[in-house]
């Protein structure tokens, strides 16, 4: 369904990313910048599904060609 286009090291940098912005978005709920954590469901989100929609219409990839 979704064109597989996240290497390995992408997807640990989101998994880690997406955690931080989460936790952000629950620990500092009185800051201005409280919604931007939820970018954080989106970056766990293309980590679950392998894909990232960005990277398909910009023609993108980090994993690696199939032998």
């Amino acid at each position: 369904m979704f064109p597989k286009n996240i290497g390995a090291a992408d997807r640990v940098i989101r998994v880690i990313l997406g955690v931080a912005l989460l936790a952000f978005f629950f620990l500092v709920p009185a800051s201005p910048w409280h919604w931007a954590g939820l970018i954080g469901i989106v970056l766990l989100f293309t980590v679950v599904i392998g894909s990232c929609p960005l990277y398909t219409v910009l023609g993108l990839s980090t994993r690696p060609a199939a032998r």
